[in-house]
């Protein structure tokens, strides 16, 4: 990927002057679809500066986040009414773009998701081409191992300048504002372990156990983990970290969820099931039925996208699924519900908490940008790679911001 990204971002003559060759013969319908970008904004504007200077309004109905844009080239115009949220990321990174902070244009786009409709999606063959390139990233065996290796496999030393100091990449819980972010970490951490109802010296299956912050906490709580991941670098940084802490009741495994063999008193699973898949809801729900004891449950942490428009999300490749997590994918939460039911899972104790992933993405973002600026990242990774990077945290946080995904935590009871 980095490869990949390495001349990103990089302007020459011919680019520009495409812009403006596509400007002039593409302006009517460029303007459209502003008009229809302006129709769809119920709620919020964005205030635009368009190449050649011209300023324009859209929006402003109703109260609501004000982005501010500028359009230094049409060309963005016609990425983002091709490609989507792919098209308007690969704008950005060519500079075609720009705004003082993108993260109220994010939330505008999904805070007016049922009036603005597919404005912001992929189309024609485009939208064709990227279905069949995602649909080439499924997770089955070998593809999800390679989707985790592409993400997680980065580097601990990537992750760990912007992590809080317990390397939790999860929504953080803020029972109040202004909690420092690692005490956040550990009030979820501290939730899910609750959610299990589990005693000292019961054992706990963790279904993508991550750099081991969850399985710590169970372990100084006297609970036996199992923790299994498909990533080397977590694997390693999971068997060291309980080393160091003198923890003898955790083991990992690097290990399909779909292989798993024994039975537990517990499963915990903390935002792992967006690397699943829908067509793989139904392997993910039956793994834990067979693993739980009769009784048992399951604490799950879970990223969901409102259900009116999972279908039109689901029938597109966005700019996370193309750049940055392959094979990913939020859940819907009524099919997902549906098929635990199927697996005599019964579905408890929902809380979502989604204003805290806008603020826990703020304060990676803030702890990213103090590394960058320090030259604390790691050298094999280029300005445009952690641009990549930092755009993601943007847009992740003005998601969860405009209301239409959130994170959630349930507990599946095995019937």
């Amino acid at each position: 990927m980095q490869g990949v990204l390495r001349n990103r971002g990089r302007r020459d003559g011919r680019r520009d002057g495409l812009g403006v060759r596509l400007g002039a013969a593409l302006t009517p319908l460029l303007h459209r679809l502003l008009d229809r970008i302006d129709a769809g904004l119920a709620e919020g504007m964005i205030e635009a500066t368009l190449p050649g200077g011209m300023q324009r309004r859209l929006g402003g109905r109703k109260p609501g986040p004000v982005a501010i844009v500028a359009i230094r080239n049409w060309r963005a115009l016609w990425r983002l009414a091709t490609g989507g949220s792919v098209g308007w990321y690969e704008a950005w990174a060519a500079g075609e773009w720009s705004s003082p902070d993108p993260v109220p244009l994010f939330d505008l786009f999904v805070r007016n998701r049922a009036t603005l409709g597919n404005a912001g999606r992929a189309s024609g063959a485009t939208r064709v081409a990227k279905r069949a390139w995602h649909w080439l990233q499924r997770n089955d065996r070998d593809g999800a191992r390679r989707n985790i290796a592409y993400h997680y496999d980065l580097g601990n030393d990537f992750y760990a300048p912007w992590l809080d100091a317990g390397m939790t990449y999860s929504s953080a819980m803020f029972e109040r504002r202004g909690l420092p972010l690692e005490a956040a970490q550990q009030a979820k951490l501290d939730a899910i372990l609750a959610r299990t109802a589990t005693a000292s010296g019961e054992r706990i299956l963790e279904i993508g156990c991550g750099w081991g912050s969850f399985a710590e906490t169970a372990a100084r709580a006297g609970r036996r983990v199992h923790g299994i991941t498909l990533s080397i670098e977590q694997k390693a940084h999971v068997e060291a970290r309980v080393a160091a802490a003198g923890l003898d009741g955790v083991t990992v495994g690097l290990t399909d969820y779909r292989d798993v063999t024994g039975q537990f008193d517990a499963v915990a699973s903390i935002e792992m099931v967006e690397a699943v898949g829908e067509a793989f809801w139904p392997d993910y729900l039956a793994t834990i039925a067979r693993v739980l004891k009769p009784g048992g449950r399951a604490a799950i942490q879970y990223i969901a996208i409102d259900d009116a428009i999972f279908d039109s999300y689901a029938r597109n490749v966005d700019f996370i699924q193309a750049y940055v997590f392959p094979g990913g994918m939020l859940i819907s939460e009524r099919r997902f519900r549906e098929i635990a039911a199927r697996h005599g899972l019964a579905w408890a104790d929902r809380t979502a908490f989604g204003p805290d992933y806008a603020e826990t993405l703020k304060r990676w973002r803030i702890a990213f940008d103090a590394a960058v600026a320090a030259g604390r990242m790691p050298a094999e990774f280029d300005p445009h790679f952690l641009d990549l990077w930092r755009y993601y945290l943007m847009y992740c946080e003005g998601g969860f911001r405009g209301g239409g995904i959130w994170v959630a935590q349930v507990t599946l009871i095995k019937e």
